[in-house]
């Protein structure tokens, strides 16, 4: 919880764009989990080591890589061990 993110002109901008603050109390990090965990893990596999061209590339390759490998096919722990379209298919199932 950095200032710049509860300052009031952050706010103020969130609010004036229509997006909701998520931001839980000091200290307590399980509802950003997930999503650093993504983040970490489209780095490392796809990310780190490329130079892109432009941002329509870089916008290119990040959404092949969710729509084309993380979701359809990369398993998660979190999931037991499904890929998210797996698991979203059994749950629609039951």
């Amino acid at each position: 919880q950095g200032s710049q993110y509860t300052s009031e002109q952050f706010q103020r901008l969130l609010l004036d764009n229509g997006i909701i603050c998520s931001m839980s109390r000091a200290g307590n990090v399980w509802d950003t989990s997930a999503m650093e965990s993504f983040f970490s893990s489209l780095k490392t596999e796809r990310t780190a080591r490329k130079v892109y061209r432009t941002r329509d590339a870089a916008r290119a390759d990040v959404f092949d890589y969710i729509e084309c490998f993380y979701n359809p096919r990369r398993r998660h722990s979190k999931l037991g061990y499904l890929s998210p379209m797996a698991f979203e298919d059994r749950a629609m199932q039951t």
